[in-house]
């Protein structure tokens, strides 16, 4: 199989395996439901994409199309999740608070007709840039030692 997607595939799965140790520091409690969510540290999409562009670099080179195409979109990929991403979810979280502030006034004046959805919007989408960075730098990490075990495999046959 292509180790270009082996590595990018791996990076993704073993940050959103992180963030369930990540997550247990940041709430003293064991909880694996990180391990299928959007957010939290490190990204997850951050390390794919990081560790596919210097897994491309360290076999291509750094001047080979390849290597331009994984950063450019990496770079694009890193950008949205702590951009866009990340305040769509801040304005899921102001809606839902707005929801639950027009619920309160709706028990005090009945002629306001107020239909409570049956879930909140999803808060957590995006990332902060550190988990960004962490994403990043692990996929760096990633990539480097794929690289090195291929090259060292190519050299034992």
């Amino acid at each position: 199989m292509n180790r270009g997607i082996i590595t990018a595939v791996s990076g993704i799965a073993i940050a959103q395996g992180l963030k369930v140790f990540t997550n247990k520091r940041l709430t003293g409690k064991w909880d694996w439901k990180p391990l299928f969510q959007t957010g939290g540290m490190p990204s997850s999409h951050s390390a794919g994409v990081a560790s596919l562009a210097t897994y491309v670099a360290a076999n291509r080179g750094t001047r080979h199309i390849e290597t331009a195409l994984a950063v450019v979109f990496g770079s694009i990929v890193m950008y949205d999740a702590q951009g866009i991403r990340r305040h769509t979810g801040e304005i899921a979280q102001l809606v839902n608070d707005l929801e639950d502030h027009f619920g309160t006034i709706s028990e005090k004046y009945p002629s306001i007709e107020f239909v409570e959805r049956e879930e909140e919007l999803k808060e957590m989408l995006g990332h902060q840039p550190a988990e960004v960075i962490a994403g990043g730098l692990f996929g760096i990490l990633l990539g480097l030692i794929s690289a090195r075990i291929e090259n060292y495999n190519q050299d034992q046959s």
